[in-house]
């Protein structure tokens, strides 16, 4: 393999000569072995937004020489395009405050301009990463910018995903809608309802997640950018400052705005506290409906087998036929993981010190990862899942006749105390409610056949005492 030599404040050292990174890519790779993972595609392509941006914005202003300029942009669009990522080496987790992520961008774009430029790589006199293509920026501004550019990129793509599961609980609402089974709470018998309310309150669970993670997605937008190191702007051009955000905003067609504090922006990192606040609620109520449908479809044949989920794969290697709740399972493991890095950035953001926070490399990485699986998990969930689900009417009704649970509906036309007595009558012998209050006399059949009608026994205003006068 052939080197070259390049030098920085540590000393000189050797880069492999066909590469487009550098010399503090190379020692951060080396410095930081921490996950063995890439950074993620999304950031590199907002820092490649950003790098655009700024030549586009230097040589409108006139700081930077449009050659100079044209061939940091087409190199940038080379990236946008799904060219060079292999080339950022650096891990996700690193010490430094994301300077080494953005020390690789800048020296890949700078190498391949020179390339572009017809130099050899290495050659910093025709394009170098800090004076041209990290002119008028910092670290401090750029790596808070590429992240938030890119958790709206991936929060944009989570909605998408809960907009459809929002639907497809809809359309089981609307299919269950006849289907009456029993309501259960803290794990017993309550009262009845029907299989289609369940479903439209997950409906309205997730569209409240949906409106959440839209107005997370407005703090997304307010960007530090042309703060430079502490947010006072030093070494960036005063016109360089009143443009960058907007040309920024309309190459990479984003509704970004410039935060009214540059100082406040690049200090605190509470909106990404923010975002992983809103997608850990989302991930709490997915997983807990996972839950309700592992009861719901338990069994089959000795748990409550309510409903069914779609067979996806065999469930044992070797109890033979067992099929298990695998989709629902993997929504809970995503939240558990999920509720993990919340912590996680939470205890980052409050670690920041003065004029900045040095924790954004493990925020954005635990961020990135909460979104992408939570976004992963509902495409599967919605597909392999929720879509597929079917009830079993016969067992659901079943279950509600032979519960004791009804007898909250009868309270009203026997007295409490008589309600009582049936109800704990009907638990030590077996009995049905129905059975004991027909025996006693208390209401005849036709009158239970009303009171016990699935709609009267699933809606408010249409119960109670007044229920068979209006029925007579």
């Amino acid at each position: 393999m052939e080197f070259r030599a390049e030098k920085d404040s540590i000393g000189v050292k050797n880069v492999p000569e066909n590469v487009y990174y550098g010399v503090q890519s190379l020692r951060a790779a080396e410095n930081f072995r921490i996950t063995g993972l890439f950074i993620h595609p999304e950031i590199i392509n907002s820092l490649a937004y950003i790098k655009k941006a700024s030549a586009m914005t230097n040589s409108e202003i006139g700081v930077l020489d449009k050659r100079i300029a044209y061939a940091i942009i087409k190199a940038c669009d080379e990236i946008l395009e799904g060219k060079l990522h292999g080339e950022f080496i650096v891990d996700p987790i690193q010490g430094g405050a994301g300077t080494s992520l953005n020390m690789n961008a800048n020296e890949v774009i700078a190498n391949r301009a020179i390339e572009i430029l017809g130099g050899e790589k290495g050659d910093y006199s025709i394009v170098h990463p800090n004076d041209h293509v990290n002119y008028g920026q910092s670290t401090n501004d750029v790596i808070p910018t590429a992240g938030k550019m890119t958790s709206l990129k991936l929060l944009n793509n989570l909605e998408r995903e809960l907009n459809r599961l929002y639907d497809a609980f809809c359309e089981k609402a609307e299919e269950f809608d006849h289907v009456i089974k029993m309501g259960r709470t803290q794990m017993q018998d309550a009262v009845p309802i029907r299989l289609g309310q369940e479903f439209r309150a997950y409906s309205v669970a997730v569209k409240r997640d949906i409106k959440r993670i839209q107005k997370v997605k407005v703090e997304m937008k307010e960007l530090n950018m042309g703060g430079t190191a502490v947010g006072t702007g030093i070494n960036a051009d005063t016109d360089y400052l009143k443009k960058i955000v907007p040309n920024l905003s309309k190459i990479c067609g984003m509704d970004l705005v410039q935060a009214d504090d540059l100082i406040d922006a690049t200090q605190n990192v509470d909106p990404f506290v923010s975002v992983s606040g809103a997608v850990k609620a989302c991930a709490v109520t997915l997983s807990k409906i996972a839950n309700d449908l592992r009861l719901m479809s338990s069994g089959p044949r000795t748990g409550f087998g309510e409903i069914n989920l779609p067979a996806k794969q065999n469930g044992s290697s070797i109890m033979p036929g067992k099929v298990n709740p695998v989709i629902p399972e993997v929504v809970n493991q995503v939240a558990f993981n999920i509720i993990g890095n919340d912590v996680t950035i939470t205890m980052a953001a409050e670690a920041g010190q003065l004029e900045l926070n040095a924790f954004e490399p493990i925020i954005f990485y635990n961020l990135f990862q909460s979104i992408d699986t939570l976004a992963y998990a509902v495409d599967t969930f919605i597909d392999n899942c929720v879509k597929g689900i079917t009830a079993n009417e016969d067992r659901c009704r079943e279950l509600v006749e032979n519960s004791v649970g009804i007898i909250t509906a009868i309270c009203p036309h026997v007295g409490y105390a008589v309600a009582s007595r049936i109800a704990k009558e009907a638990i030590s012998t077996g009995e049905s409610v129905r059975t004991l209050i027909l025996r006693d006399g208390l209401l005849n059949d036709e009158e239970l056949k009303t009171i016990l009608d699935p709609v009267n026994l699933t809606q408010p205003g249409i119960s109670g005492k007044n229920l068979l006068k209006k029925e007579q």
